[in-house]
């Protein structure tokens, strides 16, 4: 029957309309801000800076040691609009492998001009930057308020486990995997090292035994 798709298009429309009176299901707004809808775990709004505070090595403040990024800048080098500053520490601190590494002296972030495109974490190696659900952030300060310095992003990693619970329990079992290769081959080294030294020692006394007879 000529138009019957637009008919029924029309009885979808008609349906869904009414629909979103009587059924919860269907009610798709509230009365914000007095109520809130949780944000699913998908949600990325602006990054924020992962530390762990079980890797304080009594540093003060906590968020500055245990700060995951290592100022590698590869974050700031990939990001399009480039809102991402770094400069570089001087001196290395020591990281959650007990490796020297450097960190962040200054980390900004100008969310005015981030467009949320998740590029600086992706190109992370270190899962030190994450995406945030945090989107309240309106300031009558164009500039400085918008200028978020790392003792504003740095946020702990439970707070990432209560935004992104599934993938923070990845990056974790990641991390505790590498923890585990790295106190391997550190016990590895120094078992060869230990031996190198017994051998040393025995040679050293069997020459000498060798020379007094």
């Amino acid at each position: 029957m000529l138009g019957e798709g637009i008919l029924k298009g029309l009885w979808e429309t008609a349906k869904n309309f009414t629909g979103s009176y009587v059924s919860a299901d269907r009610l798709t707004t509230v009365e914000y801000p007095e109520q809130r809808i949780a944000p699913i775990e998908a949600t990325r709004d602006f990054p924020f800076l992962v530390f762990d505070e079980e890797n304080r090595d009594g540093g003060d403040p906590v968020w500055e040691a245990g700060l995951r990024c290592v100022a590698c800048q590869i974050c700031e080098k990939e990001c399009p609009p480039k809102c991402i500053y770094i400069e570089r520490s001087k001196d290395k601190k020591l990281d959650y492998l007990g490796k020297a590494q450097y960190y962040p002296a200054r980390f900004d972030i100008d969310i005015s001009v981030c467009m949320s495109c998740q590029i600086c974490v992706e190109v992370c190696p270190f899962d030190a930057i994450k995406m945030d659900t945090e989107f309240e952030l309106s300031t009558t300060d164009r500039f400085g308020g918008l200028l978020l310095d790392r003792e504003q992003l740095a946020k702990p990693n439970e707070y990432y486990h209560k935004i992104h619970p599934a993938e923070a329990a990845g990056v974790d079992a990641h991390l505790a995997e590498e923890k585990v290769k790295a106190d391997a081959k550190a016990k590895a080294a120094a078992e060869a090292k230990l031996a190198a030294e017994a051998k040393a020692a025995a040679d050293a006394a069997a020459k000498a035994t060798g020379e007094g007879a």
